[in-house]
C-alpha cells in the first residue's frame, strides 16, 4: 500500500468540477469494481456520469467534498441531508492512498457537527470491505435496476459521537 499524500486537500464542490467528477466516477466504476460487478453491470453503473447536468445539480444539492492533489480533483463524497453518505469515487491512479480515508472523516465529522446520530451509507459491493473497517455495519442487502441491470449493495451504518456545546466530541 503506498502512502497517503502529503498535498491532499479537500474543498467544497463547484460546478466547473462537473465534467472531470464525471469522469473519475466513471473510472472509478470501469477499473475499481470488476472484482464485484459484471461488465454490464459497470456499463450501467458507469453510464450515470454521462449526464453531466443531472450529476452536478444531485452534487450541488448536497454537501460535496472534493479531494485534490496539487490542485487538481481526484476524489469526491457528498453527504445527503444531514447522515447519509450519497456518494464516494476515486480516481483508480489514486486508490488506496487515504483519499477515500479523508474525505469519509471530513463527512463523518460534519454529520456529527450536524447532530446526526449515525451516519448510513448504501456501500457497493468493493466499498463494503472499507466502510466495515470504519466501523459501519451492515443493515440489509439492496438490488438495484439501472437501464437492464441489477447491481447489489449493502446499507450500512455507524453511531457517531455526540457533539456537545463547546465543540466537544464525546
Amino acid at each position: 500500500m503506498s502512502a497517503p499524500f502529503r498535498e491532499l486537500a479537500l474543498r467544497p464542490f463547484l460546478p466547473a468540477d462537473t465534467p472531470i467528477l464525471a469522469a473519475i466516477f466513471a473510472a472509478s466504476v470501469e477499473q475499481l469494481t470488476a472484482d464485484d460487478y459484471d461488465a454490464g453491470q459497470q456499463a450501467a453503473w458507469a453510464s450515470l456520469a454521462d449526464d453531466e447536468p443531472a450529476l452536478a445539480e444531485r452534487l450541488a444539492r448536497q454537501l460535496t467534498l472534493v479531494a485534490t492533489v496539487d490542485g487538481e480533483p481526484v476524489g469526491f463524497a457528498s453527504l445527503r441531508g444531514k447522515d447519509h453518505i450519497d456518494m464516494l469515487y476515486v480516481h483508480p491512479a489514486v486508490a488506496r492512498r487515504g483519499v477515500a480515508t479523508s474525505l469519509v472523516d471530513a463527512l463523518e465529522k460534519l454529520a456529527s457537527a450536524r447532530g446526526a446520530a449515525a451516519l448510513t451509507v448504501d456501500a457497493s459491493d468493493t466499498a463494503k470491505a472499507f466502510f466495515d473497517r470504519r466501523g459501519y455495519t451492515a443493515q440489509q442487502r439492496n438490488a438495484i435496476a439501472i437501464g437492464n441491470e441489477w447491481l447489489g449493495n449493502v446499507s450500512m451504518l455507524k453511531e457517531l459521537p455526540t457533539a456537545h456545546p463547546g465543540g466537544l466530541v464525546q
